[in-house]
């Protein structure tokens, strides 16, 4: 374990999986304190106004904690991976800074004006901030996607000088995936908010604590939840699926088990991946819905990893079964 890469991959593997528990909960909190607090507004509902209040609390926690952690990621952009910083800082330096103006600036602002403001300033104003959180929250989401997105799907941009400089910024924004990742995080977003917000309504039912909110609150996340969750398999999910298999072939071949090139390809619901010879073992599968849920055509072809090099085959067992 004294590879420096090795290390420098397990930890910032670490830094963004722990980050990134944070930011759907805000994001999926916010849109569903935007519904309460409407309904809380409009119907004067105090119950309501309870699970807004309450709610409003652990929103900014999970901020504090999600701008906190997302520093430290930035931080080891430069610290672990200082010559690939140097090589994208053209392209990612103005979406960033872009995510930055909208995480700090304006989530910040509305934030304390949402949490400090109740009772203090008028109800549709009050309203209005946390609407402000919300849409800011998106944005910056969106600006991260896209930072995402363009190093898998990368345009926009021309190799200068060993360096990737930014020639159309909105072919770097509007990348092949950038807005079906986009859409499909926002329903998991706000799937993991919803079921945030019921897990903890849960635990206070169960425990006998605030009965009426914690019943409306539950009520509320379900109901959110489960169109968000329908929304992540449709259509949200099906778009994205397509666009892997259209623009990242081999991504998508060590993703669904698809080892060889095959007209009518299957889609595996359950199979052990074996590296010698390549395949997977005791497979459950439908046959050529692949085909059909990739392109639209039962007997369309759909590229297998013996298409590529090895050298750049992917972890195969890790990508299946995850």
């Amino acid at each position: 374990m004294d590879d420096p890469v090795l290390l420098s991959r397990i930890q910032f593997a670490v830094t963004a999986g722990f980050h990134f528990i944070f930011p759907p909960i805000s994001i999926g909190l916010a849109w569903l304190l935007v519904l309460i607090e409407y309904l809380a507004w409009r119907r004067n509902d105090q119950v309501l106004e309870r699970v807004g209040r309450f709610f409003g609390k652990i929103l900014g926690l999970t901020f504090a904690v999600g701008v906190a952690s997302g520093i430290v990621l930035e931080f080891q952009f430069g610290t672990n991976w200082a010559d690939y910083s140097r090589f994208v800082g053209d392209v990612f330096g103005p979406l960033l800074a872009s995510e930055g103006v909208f995480a700090f600036f304006l989530e910040s602002v509305f934030l304390g004006l949402y949490l400090l403001g109740r009772n203090r300033i008028p109800r549709g104003l009050h309203w209005a901030s946390i609407l402000m959180v919300a849409i800011g929250a998106t944005i910056s989401a969106f600006f991260i996607l896209v930072a995402n997105s363009w190093q898998q799907t990368p345009t926009g941009h021309a190799i200068v000088g060993g360096r990737a400089e930014m020639q159309d910024f909105f072919q770097v924004v509007f990348n092949p995936s950038s807005l079906p990742r986009f859409f499909h995080t926002m329903a998991a977003a706000v799937a993991t908010g919803s079921f945030f917000m019921g897990g903890i309504s849960a635990f206070l039912l169960l425990k006998g604590r605030s009965a009426d909110v914690a019943s409306r609150a539950i009520s509320i996340a379900l109901f959110v939840g489960l169109i968000a969750s329908l929304a992540l398999l449709f259509p949200t999910g099906d778009w994205h699926a397509r666009q892997v298999a259209h623009t990242q072939p081999e991504k998508f071949a060590a993703i669904e088990g698809q080892y060889v090139t095959e007209k009518g390809a299957p889609l595996y619901l359950f199979g052990i991946p074996r590296s010698d010879p390549p395949r997977i073992a005791m497979k459950v599968a439908i046959p050529k819905l692949m085909s059909l849920l990739a392109f639209g055509d039962l007997d369309a072809e759909v590229p297998g990893l013996d298409q590529f090099r090895p050298e750049d085959v992917p972890p195969l067992a890790l990508l299946f079964l995850s």
